[in-house]
Parts: C-alpha cells; structure tokens; sequence
C-alpha cells in the first residue's frame, strides 16, 4: 500500500520539503501539499518591490504550478491538526498521512498593537510593500520610522535592509536631506543572535547613512490621528512615515493541536526536526529551538530551506531503507542589502556554543549579485 507524506504550508520550507520528499520518494508514494494562498510570493524580494525594483508579478508564481512536479496540490485553509492520528483539517475534507511536516510559518498579528495597523505599512507583506512602494514615490519630506513591535521576528536583517534601502531610494531621488530618519528596535541591537560583532557592524551600517537607532523602544500604541508612537518606556515619537514589522504569532490550529509550548510556537528536536509525536515534524517559523546562549534559533528561510531538507531525506530514507539519515547543523548564512547594488553577507554556525560563530562581510556587488541570482534559481527552477 502507498504511504502519504503531508506537508503543510507553501512557503520557502514547505516546498523544498514537498518537492524534495517527491524526488526521493518512489512515485507511488503520495506526497500532498497543502497552502491556503493561490500565489507563492518570494519573500526577500519584498524589500525590492518596496522601492520600485521588482514588481509583484515579477516576484510571485501560482503556488498550485507544485502539482507540475508529481506533487498532488490541495488549495485551503488548515483549520485543525490531530497529531496523534495524523490528520489534518483542511476546508471541509480531512487528510490522513504516515507522516506530516508542518510548515505553516508565523501569521502577522499587526492588532497586538493598538493602532498599529492603522497607522503605517508592513514590510513582510506583498499589501505592505506595495503601499510603501506608493508611499515613497509621494514622501517629500518629514519624519520617517522604521519600527519593530517585538525583539524576535522572522527575518532579522530584513528591517535593517528596509531602512536602508529606504534611505538609498531617497538619496538617489534628491530628497534625503529633507526626510529625518528614525529606526525604533525593540530589541537591544541589530541581530543580536548572531552575536556582538554582527549586531555592532550591522547598527554601523544604519548610523553611517544617517539613519538614527534606537534599541529597547518597545512599542505599546499608536496614536493614528497624531501620528505618534507611545513606548513602554513612557516616551513618545512622532513619525510622518511608518514603516513596521508586527508582532508574530503561531496559527490557531497549531496551537488548538497542543503542539505549541509557552513560547507560543512548536518545540522539535534540534536536528530531526521531529516533535513529540513520532512522525509529525515542524520546521521553519513555526518552530522554536532554543540555543545556549538563551536566545532561539532566528526564523529565517534559509533554516526552513535546510530543515525542510533533513526531514525530507530522513523520511525517505525510513520508507525506502535507502540512504543515510541527516542531521540539521544549525549553519546558515543571509543577505543583508545595503541599496546601490550593494549588499552584505552573514553566515555562520548558529548551533555553536556557547555562542554563534558568525561572520559579517563588508557590503559589495558580489553579495548584491549573489541575492539576485538566488532569486532568479528560486523563482525559476522551483516553479
């Protein structure tokens, strides 16, 4: 009898897990992919739509073109998952498997803050990115915030990318002078994951061009009409602008399954990627793997990218006794875009103790040129 491997969530994990588990698993094996979007957005080139670089058309592609791949492609909402039996809720119709990956990521919860969604754009959204686009092309001058709502979201450079992509977008257009700029961090430092060197060179990098920091301004409202941030601290700023990463939360039907801890998202093991219940795995932002140094293990896609594969691998490896199983190691590496073609480059091994070992290159065309071509090979083999 043919076994099922389902995988939850389109995103950059869920396809290379389904697409993966396809290519190693033999044909009457089920691989079933399930995603509630009808287009697959590629998520790093939101900052380039952002400024007029990229259009949506050009950084998107319909998420069913999986099914080309002998992928069988199941369009919906996943509105419950019973781990135990392994079936998973989708619409109306329920869905069995020997084995499931969940890669249903983090949802945005922008109403976490008061006024928040009513006040400024998201960077991490294709509506966001394109009401920014729209935004800037009018801004003349003013006051400019860059916000993050809390100290840990997915993608931790890319805020640091907007602001200076953002003030490069400015330059080049004659108004910089007339626009003060202003990054507001929840956090104590830039990437601070990475450790101390990374999180100095990447806060040099906002401040060179001009761009204020301001670390631990932890946001509690909005103020809409007066355009106004209020802080925890008791301070206030005013912005013209509002640009923002929100809150992030785990999915209703990952935390109804139990499978979520206190910190909100699914503890799995470090390396397997598996959870508590044999056979049900969770990789990407889902996730929660906690490291020594006391922070956890940053949501970022290139991780969901190598999770996605070790699980893959391992659970073909279990249904057909070939191949050896893999270990995730915790290395990864991201672009950090500084704007004129220019980019930075951090890679490290983040499992390493007691803290990571991660290196920031200097910003240059090689790196720039290396993001674009990462694109280009997403977009265009994956699909």
């Amino acid at each position: 009898m043919s076994r099922t491997a389902l995988v939850l969530g389109g995103g950059l994990g869920g396809m290379v897990a389904a697409q993966t588990l396809r290519r190693l698993l033999p044909p009457e094996e089920r691989v079933v992919l399930v995603e509630r979007e009808e287009r697959h957005i590629f998520p790093p080139s939101l900052l380039w739509l952002m400024v007029g670089a990229r259009t949506a058309a050009e950084i998107s592609r319909p998420s069913g073109h999986a099914a080309r791949r002998g992928i069988e492609f199941v369009r919906g909402e996943v509105s419950a998952i019973d781990p135990a039996a392994k079936t998973v809720r989708v619409s109306q119709h329920t869905l069995r498997g020997d084995a499931i990956v969940i890669a249903l990521g983090a949802e945005y919860a922008p109403q976490a803050v008061p006024g928040l969604a009513e006040s400024g754009h998201c960077i991490y959204t294709l509506e966001g990115a394109t009401a920014i686009r729209d935004a800037l092309e009018k801004f003349q001058g003013g006051r400019l915030a860059v916000l993050t709502a809390t100290p840990q979201y997915k993608c931790p450079a890319g805020p640091y990318e907007a602001a200076l992509l953002v003030e490069n977008f400015l330059r080049e257009r004659g108004r910089r002078d007339k626009i003060v700029m202003d990054f507001y961090a929840a956090e104590p430092g830039p990437m601070m994951v990475a450790g101390p060197a990374v999180s100095a060179g990447v806060r040099a990098m906002i401040e060179t061009q001009g761009i204020r920091y301001h670390p631990e301004h932890q946001v509690k409202s909005v103020d809409a009409r007066a355009r106004r941030l209020e802080f925890a601290s008791g301070t206030d700023a005013d912005f013209d602008l509002l640009l923002y990463v929100p809150p992030h939360r785990a999915p209703e039907a990952v935390k109804a399954a139990g499978l979520a801890n206190e910190s909100g998202w699914i503890p799995v093991d470090r390396h397997t990627l598996e959870t508590k219940h044999p056979g049900v795995f969770a990789i990407g932002d889902i996730t929660v793997i906690p490291l020594k140094m006391g922070r956890p293990l940053p949501k970022a896609g290139v991780f969901a990218h190598g999770q996605a594969e070790t699980v893959a691998h391992n659970i073909a490896a279990e249904w057909t006794g070939r191949g050896e199983r893999k270990r995730f190691d915790g290395k990864g590496m991201c672009f950090i875009e500084t704007g004129g073609g220019r980019a930075g480059m951090g890679s490290g091994n983040f499992y390493a103790e007691p803290l990571p070992e991660v290196r920031l290159r200097e910003p240059g065309l090689l790196w720039h040129g290396a993001k674009v071509l990462y694109e280009k090979y997403w977009l265009y083999t994956r699909f």
